[in-house]
């Protein structure tokens, strides 16, 4: 069996929040070290145009922030783990985190930076076509339905941002909303009123999602959509549908251990990154269910960066043997 390896900090997840968690400690000197997981970068990776990341005067592209991001990061030190966690035990320092390459690390501190992931409908039909027609990524898959008609199912910034960046590509985009206005930003919901590709469908659900299989594979062919007023159905005809929902956080891992908000985002303290273990922190997305921005994300990185920081040196402080606090220290300045 592969020896424990200890660390001082351990970043789990590589979105905004963790690539700036692990800037800020690598310059601390904490030597930290961060577990990429499935999707490095995170959603921004699932992102072209982004126009609203402080300090790019033109549209920058998702993907490239985090290149850019991770490049920063190793420039000052942060060590990479192309790998997942499968398995974390909180219960005492140092914390124990198992891989699936089936290395271990022993952790002094923890900051969780795991993100979220999309919803989905969960609807038979829909697990039956995703991959043939059904996708939650846009970005990902939009190029496929160049000269196709596509439907998009959501109302929030999610769904009208995917909903304009498939005008790109389709020749026609549905918009299917189950109420009568959408959850948007308003200069988005703008631009999509003013498209001419697209068409919205409000008061509607998907019940189905209509497809074909045959000995060329299978595909979507439509959906059927239910009124929530009359509860009437009608098919839509369509190449490819996205959901686009939103995002439950991946903090699965941490069940029982971290106490949660209602959603399953981990909670932390007020003005705070700390969890109720000491030692463990949380940013981004998986305890932000408020604001859920990039820029809020990597400040949250920060921050948690800045608390394990403090934590650890109050840890070494104690471990020298000095009669007061390293806090009580700093304000009399004989630390």
């Amino acid at each position: 069996m592969t020896q424990a390896r200890s660390v001082r900090l351990a970043i789990i997840g590589s979105g905004p929040a963790g690539w700036t968690a692990a800037i800020y400690a690598a310059r601390a000197l904490l030597n930290p070290v961060i577990i990429a997981g499935l999707q490095p970068g995170g959603q921004l990776t699932i992102t072209t145009d982004v126009e609203n990341y402080p300090g790019f005067a033109e549209v920058i592209q998702g993907p490239w922030l985090m290149e850019q991001m991770r490049a920063q990061a190793e420039h000052v030190g942060t060590e990479v783990i192309e790998d997942i966690v499968v398995s974390a035990d909180l219960s005492q320092r140092p914390f124990r985190l198992k891989l699936d390459s089936g290395a271990e690390l022993l952790a002094e501190t923890v900051i969780i930076s795991t993100g979220a992931q999309a919803k989905w409908l969960g609807l038979d039909s829909e697990q039956q076509y995703r991959g043939f027609g059904v996708s939650a990524c846009a970005t990902c898959d939009g190029f496929f339905y160049r000269g196709k008609e596509v439907i998009v199912v959501g109302g929030g910034n999610t769904a009208v941002e995917e909903a304009l960046f498939l005008t790109n590509f389709a020749s026609k985009v549905t918009l299917v909303h189950r109420k009568d206005e959408l959850r948007a930003e308003k200069i988005l919901q703008d631009r999509l009123f003013a498209h001419p590709k697209v068409e919205i469908v409000w008061n509607h659900v998907v019940d189905e999602v209509l497809g074909q299989t045959d000995g060329m594979g299978s595909n979507v062919t439509g959906v059927r959509l239910k009124d929530v007023t009359s509860g009437e159905s009608k098919d839509v005809s369509a190449d490819g549908v996205f959901i686009a929902i939103g995002h439950a956080p991946s903090s699965e891992l941490f069940g029982g251990q971290l106490e949660m908000k209602s959603g399953g985002y981990i909670k932390v303290q007020p003005g705070s990154t700390a969890t109720n273990i000491e030692g463990v922190y949380a940013a981004g997305d998986v305890t932000d269910d408020i604001y859920r921005q990039a820029v809020t994300a990597a400040g949250m990185g920060c921050m948690a960066a800045l608390d394990a920081s403090r934590f650890l040196a109050e840890v070494d402080h104690a471990a020298s043997g000095h009669p007061i606090s390293h806090h009580e220290a700093e304000k009399i300045g004989v630390w």
